[in-house]
């Protein structure tokens, strides 16, 4: 017997999916935001010289990047409950992404901070700036925009690892679809139409992320 479309189905959960991609959109944005608070700390504290300090960063780098995401939230989110600490499903969603994305995050900003010549980091400091405007204005903008398609190519990926979250009961896009189907049986319509979406969603961030960029980190033209 052959399966019959029917993306009617679809048409009448549209709502409950367009609130999903905001949910999503919004753990993706949280987690960005937190990625880019431990990368900019992780690569000061990468510099510092107090070596313990640098071996935690670099330990913290290692965990992350060769530990699966989904044992990383699974870790959070049923783990510590057991040592007194219960987060909930979108607050660990979010730190879960936070982690994995500022993990990346370091090693990508260590790599722009590496590229800047020290010679114009010993004007800044000869021309009187302290410390951290030298950095702020002479290190990290030029670095972000050396390093700007890698790290906007990562916080892609980084939302699309969001539906993994789903794993915890955190409320996006891949969990109402998964409840959908569950309520309807309509598997190939609800997942067709939730592919279209994160296409959708991917293609809204890189169009963001293009503007941001020729806003803020173009060089200037005649």
């Amino acid at each position: 017997m052959g399966y019959e479309l029917d993306f009617s189905v679809v048409w009448e959960h549209l709502p409950e999916l367009l609130w999903g991609c905001l949910g999503t959109l919004g753990l993706a944005l949280s987690g960005m935001t937190l990625a880019m608070i431990i990368g900019v700390l992780g690569v000061f504290a990468r510099g510092s010289n107090m070596a313990w300090l640098r071996r935690l960063v670099i330990a913290f780098i290692e965990v992350i990047r060769n530990t699966p995401f989904l044992v990383q939230i699974f870790f959070l989110y049923f783990a510590l409950p057991s040592m007194g600490l219960k987060l909930n499903p979108t607050v660990t969603a979010i730190i879960a992404l936070g982690l994995n994305g500022g993990a990346y995050a370091i090693e990508i900003i260590r790599g722009g901070v590496q590229s800047i010549h020290k010679g114009q980091v010993e004007a800044g400091l000869a021309l009187g700036l302290h410390k951290t405007q030298v950095f702020r204005l002479i290190v990290l903008k030029p670095a972000i925009r050396a390093i700007y398609p890698s790290l906007t190519g990562q916080f892609i990926m980084l939302t699309l690892t969001s539906s993994i979250c789903t794993s915890v009961a955190a409320y996006e896009l891949t969990s109402v679809a998964q409840r959908i189907e569950s309520d309807t049986f309509r598997s190939f319509e609800v997942y067709f139409t939730v592919t279209l979406m994160y296409l959708a969603i991917s293609w809204m961030l890189m169009t963001a992320f293009a503007a941001i960029s020729r806003q803020y980190f173009s060089y200037p033209t005649r």
